[in-house]
């Protein structure tokens, strides 16, 4: 049976923490977002808890009257629990070296693994197409858990938003970037 997940980094938004509301331009994005999964037969919405993620996903839900589902493991990776002027090398060495860990932080390792368990639950579900909204760094990792040179460089190359189509078809995964800006 083939089970289609539709992978949806978060519209623009006004921060990280976990209550930064998207801006006007995210607003919008979200409503462009709605229209164009609106046609691609989805009967599941799972978004992280973040306020950022499930406004992305929220217009898409209500053209659909659907319920979105919000599940704690697809929250923001904590890289650190710390500031660091330098956190964009931290980033860049934790896909290097996924068990990497910074004080207070993931590893790349335990964020891939509790992100895809979601994916891997969707694909055991009845669910047969389904919207899952989270952060660029999961994103990238649960992408990285499929494909395995999905990388720090394929991390910069992200959107806001940005969606990625994962097909899976027995035991064969293809991962598709279907969103364009333009």
């Amino acid at each position: 049976m083939v089970k289609i997940i539709y992978l949806v980094r978060h519209c623009k938004a006004d921060g990280q923490k976990f209550d930064a509301q998207l801006t006007v331009e995210g607003i919008e994005q979200a409503k462009v977002l709605a229209e164009f999964l609106s046609n691609k037969q989805i009967d599941t919405i799972i978004t992280s808890p973040f306020s950022r993620a499930f406004q992305s996903v929220q217009p898409l839900a209500d053209m659909l009257q659907l319920q979105l589902v919000k599940d704690e493991r697809l929250g923001e990776r904590v890289l650190s629990e710390h500031d660091h002027p330098n956190w964009l090398h931290m980033l860049e060495e934790s896909f290097k070296r996924l068990d990497l860990t910074f004080p207070g932080g993931e590893s790349s390792f335990q964020a891939m693994e509790r992100g895809s368990s979601v994916i891997n639950e969707i694909v055991r579900s009845d669910s047969k197409v389904s919207v899952v909204a989270t952060h660029g760094n999961l994103m990238s990792l649960i992408l990285k858990n499929y494909e395995p040179t999905f990388g720090f460089k394929e991390w910069q190359s992200l959107t806001n938003p940005d969606v990625f189509k994962i097909t899976f078809l027995g035991t064969d995964v293809a991962i598709e970037r279907i969103w364009s800006m333009s």
